[in-house]
């Protein structure tokens, strides 16, 4: 038996580890690469991106120096959509051979220049770059913690200051860069692979003698006389005809750190416990609804069942019978049908996207280094779960006796993609009319609208005619002709306040986790626990189920029989909460000021919403239609 306990416990731990820990290990996709001595290491450039504006624009966007052909890496549909633009640079590194002072360019600024550069430092704009897959990070000291440090993705273009008496500010740019490149040998071959990539920005003014040509030599940074750049004392000012030179330094470390796990100091979260919190937060709302759920079970199937025959007096009967009254009218096709159909049809294919994407994550195929992978995946998923949609939609609707399939079918292959759809192509006009580099080309929206009608469409056809092929669901009781009327309901049973009060509890399974998303998206952090979010995926499953079911019963109690958009309301409505937190994160969090970086915060957090309110409305109709069925077959009607 004690032998029995342990197996248990070790099965168990190592579930636990496995969810907990996936963003541990991932399959990256790309083989390791060995570097020699001597060989030459090719910085790429990447976006340049701002948590004030939410517009990433390509790096060239500004008069950085530039190589002497610009290449473009070819990018998948996830990195196009994600803004990212990666080309070559003019830095290249030899490996495991350190430089310093290498001067990439010469630049005297016009007064374009001048103000490109201006309005980036103002909107406090970072510089990313890619080294063997990896981005660049800038190491910070945390002051709260002896030897704990963070990073941060990319450098400043510059920063804003005073000189000392004087009260006018200035723009100062990072014209000196200081690469540290972490490399770990192996003892054998003499080869080595890259595990980090971090830099040091300074702002110089840098000095030499004479006139400038291509042997000069600086003053201020000088590799002969072992003068280095250490500080940003004398900074760069950024002005019109201001000349500015672009230097850097690189520095190679042995690291311990092995290549397979080059990416966990990136990944690393220092919040752990708030994620347990989160996890223990909800499952304490899971157990109270489970109890009620447990007790209704008990109550419908047990007492109520039993004693369906044997009732003594008018007052039990009402209380005990209220929902076996409208036993004739519950299962009478609800208003609105044809939409219901469409929603439902739509909640199952984002819930197949969502519940693959999750599996994918955990067995870490979607890992960080993968970038734009998990958009890809998830537009993938998306059009071949249109196959699930078409047939969820198309038994419903033949469950309410339609007859009509292929104009649900169309219902359903159009109408949430294309609302969305609507929404995208407005914020996309708005980011082109920034010339953003986020604004996603004509070439891939055609790719985007192949997908949606090549594969999508057709998937939704065929799952319809499969669906509607199938012989209807028998009701487990009889719908009688004429309608029964409902009596006048309590306040509490008003279907604005029901519906709103069952959006709370989801929503409250799911908020800490939320702002951890919300952080990674608009603030640019890696999110990477998929753990987590799997735990928390399976309790907003069982939550949404569970409060549907509470409120459903409570609802058939009071022989209101009108359930069918009331249980789809109900658990939908936690996105209305989702809408508003993202609107108080908006104020509380992000230091947005422009009017367009407004509109595209609201217009893709109204779309997350809409499809929230579509996932969490199909898991509460679902666990409500099958409650139904459940305790009307389980009591004989006369």
């Amino acid at each position: 038996m004690a032998g029995h306990r342990f197996d248990v416990a070790w099965t168990f731990s190592l579930v636990a580890l496995f969810f907990l820990r996936a963003h541990c290990f991932y399959l990256p996709g790309v083989a390791p690469e060995d570097f020699k001595k001597g060989d030459p290491l090719l910085v790429k450039v990447n976006k340049l991106t701002s948590t004030k504006t939410q517009l990433p624009y390509s790096y060239y966007f500004l008069p950085f120096c530039q190589p002497e052909h610009i290449v473009d890496s070819a990018e998948n549909l996830g990195e196009v959509l994600r803004g990212d633009r990666i080309e070559n640079s003019p830095y290249v590194f030899k490996m495991r051979e350190p430089q310093m002072c290498n001067i990439v360019c010469r630049k005297i600024l016009d007064k374009k220049a001048a103000k490109a550069f201006k309005e980036k430092i103002n909107d406090e704009y970072r510089v990313n770059m890619i080294l063997d897959n990896l981005p660049l990070v800038v190491p910070i000291r945390r002051p709260d913690q002896e030897n704990a440090v963070v990073y941060q993705y990319g450098y400043h273009v510059g920063l804003r200051g005073q000189y000392a008496g004087s009260k006018e500010e200035k723009h100062f740019i990072h014209n000196h860069l200081t690469f540290t490149v972490k490399y770990h040998k192996d003892p054998l071959s003499g080869s080595a692979r890259i595990v980090g990539f971090e830099v040091k920005p300074f702002s110089v003014k840098h000095e030499y003698e004479g006139e400038w040509n291509e042997k000069t030599r600086l003053t201020t940074c000088d590799p002969h006389a072992k003068r280095a750049v250490t500080s940003s004392e004398s900074p760069q000012e950024v002005e019109e005809k201001k000349e500015i030179i672009f230097t850097y330094d690189v520095e190679f470390q042995e690291s311990d750190i092995k290549w397979a796990s080059r990416w966990d100091t990136y990944l690393l979260m220092a919040d752990d416990q708030i994620h347990w919190f989160s996890i223990v937060n909800s499952l304490m709302i899971v157990l109270f609804l489970s109890g009620m759920v447990a007790m209704i079970m008990l109550r419908t199937l047990y007492r109520d069942i039993s004693k369906y025959n044997q009732l003594e007096t008018q007052e039990e009967a009402q209380e005990e019978t209220g929902w076996k009254l409208v036993h004739g009218d519950v299962f009478r096709p609800p208003a609105n049908s044809d939409l219901l159909c469409v929603y439902v049809g739509t909640g199952v294919q984002f819930f197949g996207m969502i519940l693959v994407m999750m599996i994918f994550s955990l067995l870490g195929f979607l890992s960080p280094s993968n970038r734009g992978g998990l958009m890809t995946a998830m537009l993938l998923l998306w059009v071949f779960m249109g196959l699930f949609a078409g047939y969820s939609s198309a038994r419903l609707y033949k469950l309410f006796k339609g007859t009509e399939w292929k104009k649900i079918t169309l219902k359903t292959a159009f109408m949430f993609p294309a609302t969305v759809f609507a929404i995208f192509f407005v914020l996309n006009a708005l980011i082109w009319g920034q010339k953003s580099s986020g604004a996603v080309p004509f070439g891939t929206m055609f790719a985007l609208v192949l997908l949606w009608f090549g594969i999508s469409v057709p998937l939704v056809f065929v799952g319809s005619y499969f669906g509607f092929k199938k012989p209807a669901t028998e009701d487990p009781v009889k719908t009688n002709k004429i309608p029964r009327q409902i009596p006048e309901q309590a306040w509490y049973m008003n279907p604005a306040f029901s519906i709103l009060i069952g959006g709370i509890l989801p929503f409250g399974a799911v908020f800490i986790e939320l702002f951890f998303i919300l952080t990674s998206i608009w603030l640019h952090q890696f999110y990477y626990i998929f753990g987590f979010l799997f735990i928390v995926f399976v309790i907003l499953i069982i939550t949404c189920a569970e409060i549907t079911v509470v409120l459903c019963y409570f609802q058939l109690c009071s022989e209101d029989y009108l359930w069918w958009w009331r249980s789809y309301l109900t658990s939908g409505s936690s996105a209305f909460y989702l809408f508003l937190y993202a609107a108080f994160y908006f104020f509380t969090k992000l230091e947005i000021t422009k009017a367009v970086s407004g509109v595209l915060y609201f217009g893709y957090m109204l779309i997350i919403s809409y499809s929230f309110f579509v996932l969490t409305g199909t898991i509460g109709f679902y666990a409500c239609f099958w409650f139904t069925r459940l305790i009307y077959s389980s009591v004989k009607i006369d």
